[in-house]
């Protein structure tokens, strides 16, 4: 099954709240993976004139399309969550799988897997979701004001027509104004999430837009599209750009000869096709001139993923789209040669082989935000993301730097030069109050700068202070009021200079860091030589967070070794016993897949040690009997619980079967599509049974299938853990009865 299928609202939160007070987790992230800030410094930023809490988040992908991934993410520190790409064209067949994170990072999936209506419910499902856990306090009380502060940003694409189409328009209408949506959403919160159900959701989830143009994409188009978002649609726009921006040439001496990648082989006619450089820089000032003319905001964002050849054999395409170390390399190059032609006349967003290692580089070029995917891709999951906020924060505290603009002009040695590059032009712009520019500007700029802990927010008030009209009667009061608005930028001013001053002496030094390199990056995961099966592995539980989804659970139940016996059914009536066999599961600790969140991408494989795929050969559970009835194939579960006790659904190698428990449990009715019989569960023995007509006796009747139904449904439904299995199940009472709904 590739088809995604979300999970109600009022069942994300029982199985997140129950999680929590059971297991301290939300989504299988552990509560010690919870980002809860960093203290002694202040790291949010603005974007698009917005505040956020800090400047990282996910990049437009797999890790923000369902409200599992956007909580996930929030959770782990995110606060800027570019969501998931959308286009008119909602019904793609990709490939699965779709992923390949071995080492360096491939995909061949590019824009959501739902349809434009099933996304706009995910991102504003989403968005309640964490206001109501914002509300319930059940984290504490440090998840609450702008520490919160979050920025939801729409991704976009492909082409002017779609992006002009009806369904789109409303799209983007609907993340605007989301009341319709949010009402509908309310009206499912009932039982304990009723008290939730009159929050201030806010209406307007979001105005920004983050432009993805497919490769090819021409100039013209992507400036129509722009065009159309900022005065149309009334909304601030980030244009995503390409690293074939660079050059073929450059990008290929960088992969191959500088970095080692020699097998990976670029596709020049991308490079052909797609949006030229110098186009770039005559197309950008004129649609940050439309921007200014609409009050809205314009900026880029480097990078999309490079397409290249394939040459592996996960994918069956003949090209793909690279991402992680290499990608980082080159597109940090992009940058600075983007810069060396616009200075720092445009804000720029960052996505391209992101980590807690290289965050405090991004966000020493002054990018916001610096989002983040192949990274997550890998073991730990969304865990890996607290490290970046923690890492910069350290960093911060360092250089003495309490907020993220001290942290750009402090970081690479640049901020005497950021300074006297801003004097400089004030000077230029105003020659009669130059003297006292100099000497007041860069004094106090440069005692700021000498000053460690000092905030370069208060050194900037207290200069546009200082310049009065004593101070300089010789300039005209028409002058002086320039003099004093330019004063208000300084801030800004010095932080764009340290960013652009930043980048050449960061980009060099990364270009030659040999972590980049092919050498440390060739290492694929180990495969220990074992093949997956129903039950057993050896429970290293990777396939947990590398999921984006949240698709594989764990599940616990007693060990099992039980010698039992098939059966014969006479003529007579009689069940007589005969030979059977040994239904055994070594483990305690098992492993089973959510099939209605899981995309086959093919993620958990990658990192799993043992052979098979833990999306194919462990239990694949489904939300209803329509999706197990359509997507099952040789594998597949679905549980059903109700007054008269649980049923469970299973096809086990191609053949279905079901086995239905009373509330008692002790008697069951097991069907294998040929007989129906009732065992008694004390013993396993065969009370009485019925054949389907066609099947004549004598019939034999395989018990294991039986057990292993039985062992399924006993683990999957204990309600000791709470997963998406058998969330349906865990009622209000329960809820209200552990406390995990609080408000």
């Amino acid at each position: 099954m590739s088809e995604l299928i979300p999970i109600p609202l009022p069942l994300q939160l029982t199985r997140a709240f129950l999680e929590y007070e059971r297991e301290g987790k939300i989504f299988d992230l552990p509560k010690a993976k919870f980002y809860c800030g960093v203290a002694g410094v202040d790291t949010s930023v603005t974007f698009h004139g917005q505040c956020a809490a800090n400047p990282v988040g996910p990049a437009a992908g797999p890790h923000d399309q369902l409200v599992q991934n956007i909580v996930l993410s929030w959770l782990a520190g995110s606060r800027i969550i570019e969501l998931k790409t959308v286009q008119i064209m909602d019904e793609l067949k990709i490939p699965r799988p779709c992923i390949d994170a071995t080492n360096v990072g491939y995909n061949v999936e590019w824009s959501q897997e739902l349809k434009l209506e099933q996304s706009l419910r995910e991102y504003v499902a989403a968005m309640m979701f964490i206001e109501i856990l914002k509300a319930s306090c059940l984290l504490g009380d440090e998840f609450t004001g702008p520490f919160t502060d979050t920025i939801y940003d729409m991704s976009v694409g492909y082409s002017l027509e779609g992006i002009r189409s009806p369904r789109v328009r409303h799209w983007i209408e609907s993340m605007k104004d989301a009341r319709a949506i949010i009402d509908e959403l309310r009206a499912t919160l009932t039982g304990p999430w009723a008290r939730y159900r009159d929050l201030a959701f806010p209406t307007r989830v979001s105005d920004t837009i983050t432009l993805s143009t497919f490769h090819g994409c021409p100039a013209h188009e992507i400036e129509g599209i722009v065009t159309f978002l900022l005065t149309e649609m009334d909304v601030h726009v980030c244009v995503k750009l390409n690293p074939t921006l660079l050059g073929f040439e450059q990008v290929r001496y960088l992969l191959h000869d500088v970095l080692g990648y020699g097998d990976i082989q670029v596709a020049a006619d991308a490079f052909e096709h797609d949006l030229q450089f110098s186009d770039a820089l005559t197309m950008l000032p004129r649609l940050a001139g439309v921007a200014r003319s609409r009050g809205k905001r314009l900026a880029v964002k480097f990078s999309n993923t490079l397409v290249v050849k394939n040459h592996r054999r996960m994918f069956s395409d003949e090209v793909m789209y690279m991402s992680g170390p290499p990608l980082h390399v080159v597109t940090l190059n992009l940058v600075k040669k983007f810069r060396e032609h616009m200075g720092g006349a445009f804000p720029i967003s960052f996505s391209a082989g992101l980590d807690q290692h290289n965050v405090c580089n991004a966000v020493a070029m002054n990018f916001v935000p610096v989002t983040t995917c192949t990274d997550l891709l890998r073991p730990g999951g969304y865990a890996r993301l607290p490290k970046y906020l923690e890492n910069l924060g350290a960093r911060m505290r360092e250089l003495g730097a309490p907020r993220i603009h001290d942290f750009v002009v402090r970081y690479a040695g640049q901020g005497e030069a950021a300074i006297n590059s801003v004097v400089a032009a004030l000077a230029q712009r105003f020659p009669e109050a130059a003297s006292a520019v100099n000497e007041i500007v860069t004094s106090r700029l440069k005692t700021w700068l000498a000053t460690q802990g000092a905030a370069l927010n208060e050194a900037c008030a207290g200069i546009q202070r200082e310049f009065t009209p004593a101070r300089i009667p010789q300039l005209p009061h028409s002058l002086a009021d320039a003099l004093q608005d330019e004063l208000a930028g300084l801030e800004g001013a010095l932080v764009e200079a340290a960013g652009v001053l930043n980048t050449p002496v960061i980009v060099d030094r990364t270009t030659a860091d040999p972590r980049y390199r092919w050498e440390k990056n060739k290492a694929a995961p180990r495969k220990i030589g074992s093949k997956l099966w129903l039950y057993d592995c050896i429970s290293c539980d990777k396939c947990v967070p590398v999921c984006p989804n949240d698709a594989n659970f764990v599940y616990q139940n007693e060990a099992a070794e039980i010698a039992y016996s098939n059966y014969e059914l006479l003529p007579t009536g009689e069940a007589r016993p005969i030979a059977g066999g040994v239904f055994k599961v070594a483990r305690a600790h098992q492993l089973a897949n959510y099939a209605d969140a899981c995309n086959d991408c093919g993620n958990c494989d990658v990192f799993c040690p043992e052979d098979g795929g833990p999306q194919i050969e462990k239990p694949r559970f489904f939300c209803s009997a329509e999706s197990y009835e359509k997507y099952a194939g040789r594998n597949g579960f679905f549980l059903e619980f109700g007054v008269a006790g649980a049923t469970i659904h299973g096809t086990i190698a191609g053949k279905s079967y079901k086995l239905t428990c009373g509330p008692d449990q002790a008697n069951a009715r097991f069907d294998n599509g040929s007989a129906e019989i009732q065992v008694r569960t004390t013993d396993h023995a065969v009370v009485t049974w019925s054949l389907k007509p066609g099947v004549a006796a004598p019939h034999t009747v395989d018990m294991l299938p039986y057990f292993q139904l039985k062992f399924l449904m006993d683990a999957v439904s204990n309600p000791g853990r709470a997963h998406y299995a058998n969330v349906a199940a865990l009622t209000g009472e329960q809820l209200a009865q552990e406390g995990a709904v609080q408000g």
